[in-house]
């Protein structure tokens, strides 16, 4: 298992802050989202909000621009390590293996030998890079927790966990919003005990189930289509602000 000593050598100063707080907030723009404008307004609208960091497709010329943009630390996400490589080089402060939802449609599975090997061949060509994981939710539970073990002994810094797209609410409003929430939730609760590094529950969440999140053991969550589907850079930015606050909100009853 991984050491939080190492963790702390490699991770940006701002996100370890974020993480040992249990307040980090993660915007994705899109594991295939390539529109450098749509991006830009995502990215701009993650920083004037408060959010921790940024994840968006790993290109080294997407990096370059947004990096012009905002400061916060940028992920790149993708399922070729190589990708990954030239991001960093480009200027990416960490990358992540994953973002599979983007994928399940198109028929493609993810499967834990396969998400193990891309794991130990990132950590091969990037070895002092904070690099985060995502689980499949197509794996049974107990099976994402092993799997999970795995890939932190394998160099993981992060978990992220994943469902959005596997929950099917039957209900509308705040009961709605918690169902589709349910499945991510369930695997930051169930691998955040089984591992030592910062767990990141992303998928399907809003600024009602982030907290829960929070108290399921995660240290930060991570948002895609609530902010990325607006059309409006003003509702994007009041969105994100609606993220951090119910985070922030979540601190305060825990403390």
């Amino acid at each position: 298992m991984g050491s939080i000593e190492q963790e702390k050598m490699i991770m940006h100063p701002h996100l370890e802050t974020a993480f040992a707080q249990r307040q980090a907030l993660k915007i994705i723009s899109g594991l295939t989202n390539f529109d450098q404008a749509n991006v830009s307004a995502i990215v701009k609208a993650a920083q004037a909000g408060g959010a921790t960091f940024v994840d968006i497709a790993a290109s080294a010329s997407l990096v370059r621009h947004v990096r012009t943009l905002i400061d916060l630390p940028i992920c790149v996400s993708a399922v070729e390590p190589d990708l990954l490589a030239e991001a960093v080089d480009a200027g990416a402060d960490l990358v992540e293996i994953g973002n599979f939802d983007a994928f399940y449609a198109q028929g493609k599975r993810f499967e834990a030998p396969e998400v193990l090997a891309l794991t130990q061949e990132t950590r091969t060509l990037l070895p002092e890079t904070t690099l985060c994981v995502t689980v499949p939710h197509i794996l049974p539970l107990d099976e994402q927790v092993q799997l999970a073990e795995a890939l932190v002994e394998a160099g993981a810094n992060l978990i992220q966990t994943e469902g959005g797209t596997s929950s099917h609410p039957i209900h509308a409003g705040t009961l709605g919003l918690i169902e589709k929430a349910a499945p991510t939730l369930a695997a930051a609760y169930s691998i955040s005990r089984a591992v030592s590094v910062p767990i990141i529950c992303a998928s399907g969440l809003s600024s009602v189930t982030a907290p829960m999140a929070i108290t399921a053991g995660a240290s930060g969550v991570g948002v895609g289509s609530a902010i990325n589907q607006l059309n409006d850079e003003v509702a994007m930015v009041a969105a994100v602000r609606s993220l951090v606050e119910a985070l922030h909100h979540s601190v305060g009853i825990r403390a």
